[in-house]
């Protein structure tokens, strides 16, 4: 006879402890009793249901009609951070509690330890002219990077300050969905209007020298099937026209939603916007719409006019100008 008070107190412990594990370890753990096994069907389906963790404004499910994966496991952050911060307080993140959390504002961020700085000025007239965080709109037009300039930590203004476009974290609804050829990618649960923020690509900042370092490894592990990297690197020609300023952010094991967005040859819908905050060192790569985006369309974006590899992973974008691989950086 099943004793009610040991199946509560399984239960119970299920809840603490499998939210914490990773998918081998959380298969180990279903194998151990009936009662566990259904515990870990819960995690995993509420997994599926929003990988962002509670930590978007909107839940952001995964949609596998290919195969039995019912998730991609990795680190979820809402905002890129600092190296090797990110690893050693990142190392484990609950995911697939019973119980869902708030989202957590984007707004403010973390201390970094970077200087404070921006404006005083009150939220209605922030952006205007006379606000020294003002800056052009994001370049919607022609392809290529785009530039914003916004509100920072140091300002005056809070979370709401219309300055901050894209410090809310994601709000539209998206769909990571499993391709034959392509693995997971992003698609738009909604329609988007052309001009409207999508997301931040998030994850670490790394250093060029930590930068080729893990790129040498992705590579062996990428050419083996093993593994699919998100390390992005952003070159940004400087107004002197000698030099350019890089950024180096890497999504693979810490990142957002923005890690499932796939390449596109023919430069994709989507329109990388570098943004700049006041008193922040670092730029962040956000994405608008370059178009209107259908609902159930997939979101893409050019990953760079870099050299092709004779040897490099192929590309599946299936767009006219598609030489079959896609573009490999020089780390």
């Amino acid at each position: 006879m099943r004793n009610p008070r040991a199946a509560g107190a399984v239960s119970e412990l299920a809840e603490l402890v499998l939210p914490w594990l990773p998918p081998a370890d959380l298969a180990a753990a279903a194998s151990a009793s009936r009662a566990m096994r259904a515990a870990a069907s819960a995690v995993t389906a509420r997994r599926a249901a929003d990988f962002s963790r509670g930590l978007e404004a909107v839940p952001v499910p995964f949609d596998n009609p290919i195969d039995s994966k019912p998730y991609a496991y990795f680190l979820y952050t809402p905002f890129s951070l600092i190296h090797p911060a990110a690893s050693a307080s990142a190392h484990a993140q609950p995911w697939g509690c019973a119980r869902a959390r708030p989202p957590c504002p984007t707004w403010p961020r973390p201390d970094l330890g970077l200087p404070s700085a921006g404006c005083a000025c009150a939220e209605a007239d922030c952006g205007g002219a006379g606000c020294p965080c003002a800056g052009a709109d994001a370049e919607m037009a022609g392809a290529g990077l785009g530039t914003l300039r916004e509100c920072g930590d140091g300002c005056a203004c809070g979370a709401s300050c219309a300055n901050r476009r894209t410090q809310r974290g994601v709000t539209a609804r998206l769909r990571v969905v499993r391709q034959l050829k392509k693995g997971w990618g992003l698609h738009a649960a909604q329609v988007l209007r052309r001009a409207q923020f999508v997301c931040e690509y998030a994850g670490e900042f790394l250093t060029t020298e930590e930068t080729r370092r893990r790129q040498r490894l992705y590579d062996e592990l990428a050419s083996a099937g093993k593994l699919s990297p998100a390390l992005l690197v952003i070159r940004e020609h400087l107004p002197s026209g000698r030099s350019c300023m890089r950024v180096n952010i890497d999504a693979t094991k810490v990142g957002n939603v923005a890690r499932f967005i796939n390449h596109s040859c023919d430069g994709g819908n989507l329109q990388p916007v570098l943004v700049r905050s006041s008193g922040a060192l670092l730029p962040r790569l956000c994405f608008f719409a370059a178009r209107d985006i259908a609902e159930g369309e997939e979101i893409t974006f050019s990953y760079g006019d870099a050299r092709l590899k004779t040897k490099g992973l192929p590309c599946f974008c299936e767009s006219s100008c598609c030489p079959g691989v896609l573009p490999a950086e020089e780390t």
